[in-house]
């Protein structure tokens, strides 16, 4: 009999749940892959983690990690062929960034009926000299820290497309050329491809 497989409680869109998907996938972890509806959270799910976020990821001796960056730290310590944990703890604080301000002014300039008192410009403005430092980055070197891809790019690029799809034409043209470059290359990478495959809604077995 084989032995069971980790339980990854997943949302397709989600770019917490894209980049614990992509960590997963890079580190050649196999896992069951159970695809959720957020507005209809299985009870499996919340059972195991009661917060209702994706990605929740339960290992078979029935630990829950819950957190789609501890999800990604746990998949890579494990087995990192690609060598995504290479860079070292340096590029944390750039995921820390794109985790808080970054991702707050995200929401606020995608979804600014959510946040009263807020201006989707002004956020989308504050989103902007982000990009504009990971711009400078880029222009140096291919990937956000140095000559391949790592954790780092992994964590960040999932919410630069969720900025950039908000409105696809001011974002092409803004000048942003090798963060377009960069966001275009993963987007049409054989690992993005391969996570964003459409699966059913996962449901238990009848009893």
């Amino acid at each position: 009999m084989s032995a069971p497989l980790p339980i990854l409680y997943s949302f397709r869109r989600c770019p917490y749940a894209m980049r614990a998907r992509l960590a997963l996938a890079a580190s050649e972890t196999e896992v069951e892959h159970r695809e959720v509806l957020l507005r209809d959270k299985p009870a499996e799910m919340l059972a195991a983690s009661p917060k209702g976020t994706v990605p929740v990821l339960v290992l078979p001796d029935g630990q829950v990690i819950e957190e789609s960056l501890d999800i990604m730290r746990w998949a890579l310590g494990r087995h990192d062929p690609r060598g995504w944990l290479a860079p070292g703890d340096a590029m944390f604080e750039l995921v820390a960034i794109n985790d808080g301000p970054f991702k707050r002014a995200l929401d606020r300039y995608k979804y600014p009926n959510r946040y009263e008192g807020e201006d989707a410009l002004e956020n989308r403005a504050r989103g902007l000299e982000f990009l504009t430092g990971l711009e400078t980055r880029l222009s140096a070197s291919p990937f956000l820290c140095g000559e391949a891809m790592s954790l780092a790019d992994a964590a960040t690029f999932p919410f630069v497309r969720q900025f950039a799809h908000t409105d696809r034409d001011w974002f092409a043209q803004q000048a942003l050329p090798h963060v377009q470059a960069w966001l275009a290359a993963h987007l049409a990478s054989p690992i993005f491809a391969a996570v964003m495959e459409k699966r059913p809604v996962w449901a238990p077995a009848p009893a």
